[in-house]
């Protein structure tokens, strides 16, 4: 929503005050297919050939994630810790034989099902389930510093593929500009190859010339930049849910208590996300 409102105001200042400063919008209309053509056939041709086709396919993916906004909000922090916590305590109270049933087969786990949406998450349930594993195999030998490294690594590989399609969109608005100026100077070759012709035209071969520097410039730090940088902040936001996962493991092997437990889950929560202590408390006492 915010994506679509910010454009239509870009959209509207930048040409809105060109017209009224008495610039003609006819030349950048009649400029414009031609422009867009040499400057969007170049940027989709370098984006092919830096990117294999998964990464293509997740360049599309991270678009709509600056359109749709966070995956995750505060109800769901809430949620990942009851579902964690739920979890550490069954494997506290009945056993490793208690849970293993859940985290081998999350689908039919009735614990899992009390949360849908969380379920949908492969990498969130691979990480819980993953790593519970590894403390029911190792009948609760393990250095729960050691489980903190592995899950550790397990985020930070999830992290490196979901920011890809960022990298790859900041790539695109660094290279526009410069691909703008490859259409300016074709439209100067062009002009140049036309000397002869009266001024009025020339200044019209020239303008449209110089429409290809304004369109690589206005789209990288006008639409695909900002693209990037809030598929950025989206990625980093709903990153945060793997590592309220973490805290509260690593804290529950530790033995930590419960009020402990609950500060170390929500202290990498962002402030829009993050649950009242009273509230997860209360949730869990409920549990």
């Amino acid at each position: 929503m915010f994506a679509a409102i910010g454009m239509v105001i870009l959209l509207v200042m930048v040409f809105g005050g060109f017209i009224i400063s008495g610039g003609s919008i006819g030349v950048i209309l009649h400029a414009l297919p031609i422009e867009m053509l040499v400057i969007g056939g170049a940027a989709v041709g370098a984006t092919i050939t830096g990117n294999s086709g998964a990464d293509l396919k997740a360049l599309g993916g991270g678009l709509a994630k600056a359109f749709k906004g966070p995956r995750y909000k505060k109800q769901d922090f809430l949620d990942v810790i009851f579902l964690v916590s739920k979890l550490m305590k069954m494997l506290r109270t009945d056993g490793p034989v208690a849970v293993e049933p859940h985290i081998e087969d999350p689908k039919s786990s009735a614990i899992f099902a009390e949360y849908p949406k969380l379920l949908k998450d492969q990498t969130l349930v691979h990480l819980i389930c993953d790593t519970l594993r590894l403390v029911v195999v190792s009948s609760g030998t393990l250095d729960p510093r050691a489980v903190e490294d592995v899950m550790d690594n397990a985020i930070k590989t999830h992290s490196h593929h979901s920011i890809a399609p960022v990298n790859s969109l900041q790539t695109l608005a660094d290279a526009l500009p410069a691909l703008g100026i490859v259409a300016a100077v074709l439209g100067v070759v062009k002009t140049m190859a036309s000397i002869d012709k009266p001024p009025e035209i020339l200044g019209e071969m020239i303008g449209s010339a110089l429409v290809g520097t304004f369109l690589g410039v206005l789209l990288a730090y006008g639409f695909v930049g900002p693209f990037a940088n809030r598929a950025r902040q989206v990625v980093e936001g709903d990153m945060a849910i793997y590592h309220v996962v973490k805290q509260i493991i690593i804290a529950s092997l530790h033995g930590h208590p419960l009020p402990l437990v609950i500060e170390a889950a929500r202290s990498g929560i962002a402030h829009s996300n993050q649950p009242a202590f009273a509230d997860v408390f209360d949730g869990m006492r409920g549990r």
